[in-house]
């Protein structure tokens, strides 16, 4: 494997594991404000439990993610200093923008969400827990913009050194397809988020444990989840789509398997590409469906790979398409489990169909394949650039970083990686078993009076 294999391997490596979880810190954030406005409304005490116990979940999965994610900021030196080089310009402002302001305004309400329920009032707590939230969307949000830069890069002009310097800030922080992918991605957080609150509270019922906190965690996971799996498809998925096909022409020929261009343009269910001989083996298709999907017309031309320089071809065609064969596959499941869960729920039988449960717990480890599958397609899809147009991936690598070097740090990230991964089993496991817990509240002679919000 030559350096810039190497490379891109352990970028892929490290950034994959780390978002295992921020996708469950922005899916939780929005469980935890939902959870204490119900709460607040509604004067129930079990839902400050259950805000509690996810809070302590969050807040584990929150250190794992901070961990994890510092490494990914020294990469950009590292092993991407050309990279930095060019766009620091332009990049950087979002960059600075996701650490000195959103991560350090999340961290500070978490810390007062955490440990500052005695001391505040009940509204503000609700407060804490919505910037929390706020502050991990907003993190994800400039994180989205940075990424949009290097897929569809608007708002920059070259400079005379051959950087990029930023020109018009408004455009770059509003690129339309950073809209588009952030509301994508946000939908598959809170879809992590809601089955992973759905299968903790069907291992309850399961096992007739906390089943009074567990029907209510459920019913909010089950109605949520199914709103965020519809809004996944459209129209945020139907309008990433759109901008694929109109900006990026080679990568949507490579995720449908589709080397010949044509009008009335089929849509590929299932099949194999053969990239040596430039076609889909054994395909399954819907007639004229991807004409219409990506232009809005049966009839629009839909070009194919052969019509595009081999140069300008996704360099990994076969990951690719079936990478984003995967997410929708599973997005398309996780739609159907929720529409029969909710459907249960309607008619009063979720909460004792067995079964249904069992699917619900199982079910927990999709959203997270589904949400790697996607990256994988929009990064994959995105190649041979490294900036869409503007810089290829080989060009951005550092030059000073020997493969030797990269193979051997790799070996340390996943060393560390598994040692942390069993750690953040182990105390969420044990959290899990342990459940919810009314607050203890502090004797009256030593109660303090709330500060108002």
């Amino acid at each position: 494997m030559t350096v810039l294999g190497w490379h891109r391997l352990q970028f892929a490596f490290t950034i994959t594991f780390h978002y295992l979880f921020p996708q469950l810190t922005m899916g939780l954030g929005l469980v935890l404000v939902l959870l204490k406005a119900i709460a607040l409304r509604t004067g129930d005490a079990k839902h400050d439990d259950l805000a509690r116990f996810w809070a302590r979940i969050f807040g584990v999965n929150f250190a794992l993610g901070v961990v994890t994610g510092v490494p990914m900021e020294f990469q950009f030196g590292t092993n991407w200093a050309r990279f930095s080089d060019m766009t620091g310009g332009v990049i950087g402002l979002t960059l600075a923008l996701e650490g000195m302001l959103a991560f350090f305004a999340e961290s500070a309400f978490l810390g007062l969400f955490l440990f500052g329920e005695q001391k505040l009032s009940r509204r503000a707590h609700f407060f804490a827990a919505f910037m929390v939230f706020l502050g991990s969307w907003l993190s994800g949000y400039f994180i989205v913009v940075t990424n949009a830069f290097m897929q569809h890069p608007i708002g920059y002009a070259p400079l005379s050194d051959g950087r990029l310097g930023l020109v018009d800030a408004t455009a770059y922080l509003f690129n339309r397809w950073a809209f588009w992918e952030y509301a994508h991605v946000m939908c598959a957080a809170v879809i992590t988020g809601s089955f992973v609150v759905a299968a903790v509270s069907a291992y309850w019922l399961l096992l007739r444990e906390h089943e009074e906190y567990a029907k209510r965690g459920l019913r909010l996971a089950v109605v949520l989840g199914l709103a965020a799996c519809l809004v996944q498809l459209f129209p945020t998925g139907d309008q990433q789509g759109k901008l694929v096909a109109s900006y990026q022409r080679a990568g949507l020929a490579a995720m449908e398997g589709k080397f010949d261009g044509s009008s009335h343009a089929e849509l590929a269910i299932v099949g194999q590409p053969n990239v040596d001989e430039q076609r889909l083996e054994n395909p399954v298709v819907v007639p004229y469906a991807l004409s219409f999907l990506a232009y809005g017309s049966f009839g629009a031309i839909v070009q194919g790979l052969k019509d595009i320089p081999l140069d300008l071809w996704p360099d990994n065609v076969e990951l690719l398409y079936y990478s984003y064969h995967v997410m929708v596959g599973l997005g398309t499941l996780l739609v159907l489990v929720m529409l029969v869960s909710a459907l249960l729920l309607w008619r009063g039988k979720l909460f004792t169909t067995r079964w249904m449960l069992w699917v619900l717990m199982l079910a927990f480890p999709f959203p997270y394949v589904a949400t790697t599958a996607g990256w994988m397609t929009a990064e994959l899809g995105r190649q041979p650039w490294i900036v869409y147009g503007l810089m290829r991936t080989s060009q951005g690598s550092s030059r000073n970083v020997a493969a030797g070097d990269v193979v051997f740090s790799t070996l340390g990230y996943t060393g560390l990686y598994a040692l942390l991964a069993i750690l953040f089993l182990f105390l969420v496991a044990r959290q899990i078993a342990r459940g919810p817990a009314p607050r203890e509240h502090a004797p009256p002679a030593q109660a303090t009076r709330p500060v108002e919000a």
